[in-house]
């Protein structure tokens, strides 16, 4: 049977997370290829290769189709929650540029409108690294909405797998819609109204409709059992059993409604949601920061000869125990059961990318404060009396650290790294030759 269209797709693939910027690029480009086919495209990746790298913190000009495209490369130093848009260097540019409001960040606020007064457990699903299923009308909606629920935890890395758009082909097909073992921590996207039966099991199910941007408050989806998931005519809903442990923030719902009866343009109200997800979030994390340095050893305690003294372990219940005078009450007005959800939060792949990554980050510390101690120590009077064995000992030992310096990336100055290789070369210097043959061999 003859299906009565043909079906054509253009596909972009990158390493590049620039979701805005390949979506507005796509726009561009699709109409003029399905209609040209391979001579548009040649064209367009002709000029696509003479764009400049990307450099972060850099504006640049894109020029595709006869359109300029002006974008800034985001960077780590960005103030957390800045408009992009304010840090553009306008220029006179003919034609005028097509200006991008961020190149990797979407619409929060029209992902979300659906879901407005439920933004809180959305968090705190998210928070915790819950399987959740994204039942949506269209790969757009799917995609765009799974891409804003990882996106919410900025500036806590969300840790666990993600799908945007899942389908009956993919490999893990069989692995998700098992019964037989628990559902994976990861959230996927999908169309497919084959997936309400095969993925009922899944605790958390959001089931949303096409996005549309209305001059009213859209209508707000319901919390519903799991058991109301029927497989036809299944309505737009959250459908779980979680109970939230902070309550509502009922003053950012007043907010949003407002921009919304002032005509407040979506990138705006798309700011204020984002603004309020990353304090809830900073409120979280600030704790477990302080806590986390305070495991630290203090820097007198780094001599040079000796290796540097060990992180202290983590310890779940001292962390709870500094939360009355330290916890997120200090920053958040949000009342609620913050210490389960702290106790949840330690069990989800979120804490454990977190402590892992910090663990890291504060090992490289440890070497590059040893390694200083090490420039700054009297290498001549330590040799003095020791053997021959112990002093090549410690050569080997500084070229390791050295190699590991640079291959890690550790944050330690280069005129550091210099200081160390001349005292290894004094160190060999003041062996017997048969001695430094063998290490300059080495």
């Amino acid at each position: 049977m003859k299906r009565g269209y043909f079906q054509k797709s253009l596909v972009l693939v990158s390493r590049l997370p620039y979701v805005n910027l390949f979506q507005s690029l796509l726009q561009l480009i699709a109409p003029e290829y399905f209609d040209k086919l391979e001579p548009c495209l040649e064209a367009v990746c002709n000029e696509i290769d003479q764009w400049p790298p990307p450099v972060p913190g850099q504006t640049l000009n894109l020029p595709v189709m006869g359109v300029v495209i002006q974008v800034r490369i985001p960077s780590r130093v960005d103030k957390p929650g800045s408009s992009p848009v304010k840090q553009f260097n306008q220029e006179n540019l003919l034609p005028a540029p097509l200006v991008l409001p961020s190149i990797h960040e979407l619409d929060l606020f029209r992902c979300f409108q659906p879901v407005l007064i439920h933004i809180q457990m959305l968090w705190e699903l998210m928070l915790l690294g819950e399987p959740i299923v994204v039942m949506a009308p269209s790969p757009t909606v799917s995609s765009e909405m799974v891409l804003a629920l990882t996106s919410c935890l900025a500036p806590l890395r969300y840790c666990c797998d993600y799908r945007p758009y899942f389908t009956i082909h993919d490999s893990e097909f069989k692995e998700y819609t098992t019964r037989t073992q628990a559902p994976p921590n990861i959230v996927v996207g999908v169309t497919n109204p084959f997936f309400i039966k095969t993925l009922q099991h899944w605790p958390h199910i959001l089931r949303v409709g096409e996005l549309k941007m209305s001059g009213d408050l859209p209508k707000q989806v319901k919390v519903k059992k799991l058991a109301k998931l029927k497989t036809l005519d299944t309505k737009p809903g959250i459908y779980t059993s979680y109970k939230t442990s902070l309550h509502k923030d009922k003053t950012l719902i007043k907010r949003l409604l407002k921009g919304i009866q002032r005509k407040r343009p979506s990138e705006v109200q798309s700011a204020l949601l984002r603004r309020h997800l990353l304090e809830l979030t900073q409120s979280f994390i600030i704790p477990l920061e302080h806590y986390i340095a305070s495991l630290m050893p203090l820097q007198r305690a780094i001599t040079p000869w000796k290796n540097p003294p060990q992180i202290r372990p983590f310890c779940q219940e001292d962390f709870m125990k500094t939360l009355e005078h330290a916890g997120p009450q200090l920053t958040c007005v949000l009342k609620g059961d913050w210490l389960g959800l702290y106790r949840r939060f330690f069990k989800s792949p979120n804490f454990d990318g977190w402590y892992r990554q910090r663990h890291r980050e504060m090992t490289q510390k440890l070497e590059a404060l040893h390694l200083e101690a090490i420039c700054e120590a009297n290498i001549v009077a330590w040799m003095k009396d020791k053997s021959e064995v112990e002093i090549v000992d410690l050569v080997l030992k500084l070229r390791e650290k050295l190699v590991r310096a640079r291959c890690q990336h550790i944050p330690v100055k280069e005129e550091t790294l210099q200081r160390v290789s001349l005292y290894i070369e004094t160190i060999i210097g003041s062996l017997p030759e048969d001695l430094q043959a063998v290490l300059h061999h080495h």
